[in-house]
C-alpha cells in the first residue's frame, strides 16, 4: 500500500509538472511578452505566488474534484476500481499535458481532467455514468470565455487608447486615469482574492465580539490598497517627468526590441500589469492544483478508510505542498514555451496592452464563477490578447498560432477521455 501511494504521489507531481509548465504561462506570459518583465523574474514571481496559492487555498477545488465529478457512490462496492480510475486519470492528464506543452499549446488542464474521468467512468459503468450536463456546460464556456474575453479586452484598450495612449500628453491624461485604474485593477483582482485571504481575520474580529458583515474588511484593504497604489503610481509617474513625449515613442516596441517601454506611460503601465499578473498567479495556484491532486487526495483516503469519499474529504497539507512544488518546478525547467505562445506568437504586446488582456481574463473569469459555469483561463486569456489584435490591427493577428491552440482547445476533451478509457481497460485487464 505504501508503495502505491508512493508512486501515485510521483504520477500527481508530474501531472502538476505539467500543469504548471503549461498553466502558469496565464499569468505570465502577455507580462513576459510585453518585457514588463523578464522571464527569469517572471518565473520567480510566479513560483513563490503558485505555491502559495496552492498550499493555502487549494484544498477547496481538490475536494470538489475528488467527489464531486464521477459519482463515487456508483463505487462504493469496488473502492479499488475507484482507485485504478483516478491512477488513470493522472496518467493521461499528465501526458497530453506535457504532448501540448512540447508542442508550445495553452491548453485546460481543468477540461483534461474532466475529459479523463468521463473517459475511465464510461468505461467502468457505462454511458450513465458521465454527467453529460457537465460536458455541455463545459462546451458551452469553451465557446463563450475567449468571446467574452476579447470583447471585454477590446473594450478596455481601445478606451485606454482613446484617452490616454492618442492624447498629445499621454503622461497628463494617465494622471487622471490613474485612481480609476487602480480601483478597476484591485476591484476584480480584489473580489477573487481577498475574501479568501482575509477570512481568517474577519473570523477574528467576529470572535472578539464584533459583528459586521462578511465582506467589510476584504472591502476596506480594497479600498486602502486602491488608494495606495493610486498615490504610489503618481509619484512614480511624476518623477518621470513629463518632457521627451512624441507620438513615435508611443508605439508597439518589437517582440524582442531592448528597450521595451521608451515612455513614462509604458513603465507605469508595466507596473499594473505585474501586479496583475501577481494576482492571477495566485489564484491559478489556489484553483487549478486541484487537478493534479485531487485523484492523489482521494487515493489517499481509499487506503486510509477502505471507503471511497462521498461526502468531502480533508486534503493533507503534504498533498498540498507536492502539487505546489510540482506546479512550480514544471514552470521554471518547461514553461518558456507556452509563455513565448502566447506572449509573443499571437500579437505583440506591450505593457498597456498586456494589462488589459489581463484584467479581461480575470473579469471573465470571475463573472463565470459567479454563474457557476466551468470555464479555462486559458481560453480567456487567449480571447483577451485577440481582442487587443482586433483594436489594434487585424493583420497584427498570427491566425497560424490560433489555428494550433483551437486545434489543441477541440482535441483535449476527447482526447484525454480515449487516453483515460484505454489506460483503464488494459489495467482492469491487468489488475481484475
Amino acid at each position: 500500500m505504501l508503495i502505491t501511494q508512493v508512486a501515485v504521489a510521483l504520477l500527481a507531481f508530474y501531472v502538476a509538472w505539467n500543469l504548471g509548465a503549461n498553466d502558469v504561462a496565464n499569468a505570465m506570459g502577455t507580462s513576459v511578452g510585453s518585457k514588463a518583465v523578464t522571464l527569469k523574474q517572471a518565473l520567480i514571481i510566479a513560483g513563490v505566488l503558485e505555491f502559495t496559492g496552492a498550499v493555502l487555498f487549494g484544498h477547496q477545488v481538490t475536494e470538489t474534484l475528488a467527489t464531486k465529478i464521477a459519482n463515487p457512490a456508483l463505487f462504493a462496492a469496488t473502492p479499488q476500481l475507484f482507485v485504478v480510475g483516478m491512477v488513470t486519470v493522472l496518467i493521461s492528464c499528465g501526458v497530453w499535458l506535457q504532448i501540448a506543452t512540447s508542442r508550445g499549446l495553452p491548453v485546460s488542464s481543468s477540461h483534461a481532467v474532466v475529459g479523463a474521468i468521463a473517459g475511465f467512468s464510461w468505461v467502468a459503468l457505462g454511458v450513465d455514468a458521465i454527467d453529460w450536463s457537465s460536458i455541455g456546460l463545459i462546451t458551452i464556456g469553451w465557446i463563450l470565455t475567449p468571446l467574452i474575453s476579447g470583447a471585454i479586452a477590446a473594450l478596455f484598450y481601445s478606451q485606454i487608447k482613446h484617452w490616454i495612449l492618442d492624447q498629445p500628453n499621454q503622461v497628463v491624461q494617465l494622471q487622471e486615469w490613474i485612481p480609476w485604474l487602480s480601483t478597476l485593477l484591485l476591484g476584480v483582482f480584489g473580489v477573487i482574492v481577498l475574501p479568501s485571504l482575509t477570512e481568517p481575520l474577519t473570523n477574528f474580529v467576529i470572535e472578539l465580539g464584533f459583528t459586521i458583515p462578511a465582506y467589510d474588511i476584504p472591502l476596506l484593504i480594497g479600498a486602502v490598497a486602491a488608494v495606495g497604489l493610486t498615490i504610489i503610481s503618481w509619484r512614480q509617474l511624476g518623477d518621470k517627468g513629463t518632457t521627451g513625449q512624441t507620438e513615435e515613442s508611443t508605439q508597439s516596441p518589437m517582440p524582442h526590441a531592448p528597450c521595451p517601454m521608451p515612455n513614462p506611460v509604458e513603465r507605469l503601465f508595466g507596473r499594473f500589469q505585474l501586479l496583475s499578473a501577481c494576482f492571477v498567479a495566485f489564484a491559478h495556484g489556489s484553483n487549478d492544483v486541484g487537478n493534479a491532486i485531487a485523484p492523489l487526495a482521494a487515493i489517499v483516503y481509499i487506503n486510509r478508510t477502505g471507503s471511497v469519499p462521498i461526502d468531502g474529504i480533508t486534503i493533507p497539507i503534504w498533498i498540498l505542498i507536492l502539487g505546489g512544488a510540482g506546479i512550480v518546478g514544471g514552470l521554471a525547467v518547461w514553461g518558456k514555451k507556452v509563455i513565448a505562445t502566447i506572449g509573443e506568437n499571437i500579437i505583440s504586446l506591450q505593457p498597456s496592452s498586456g494589462f488589459c488582456a489581463e484584467l479581461a481574463t480575470a473579469t471573465t473569469i470571475l463573472i463565470a464563477s459567479r454563474l457557476g459555469l466551468p470555464v479555462s483561463t486559458s481560453h480567456a486569456l487567449v480571447g483577451g490578447v485577440v481582442g487587443i489584435g482586433l483594436v489594434q490591427n487585424i493583420k497584427s493577428i498570427k491566425f497560424q498560432t490560433l489555428k494550433g491552440i483551437a486545434a489543441a482547445w477541440l482535441i483535449t476533451i476527447p482526447v484525454s477521455a480515449i487516453l483515460s478509457a484505454a489506460i483503464f481497460s488494459i489495467a482492469r485487464i491487468l489488475f481484475f
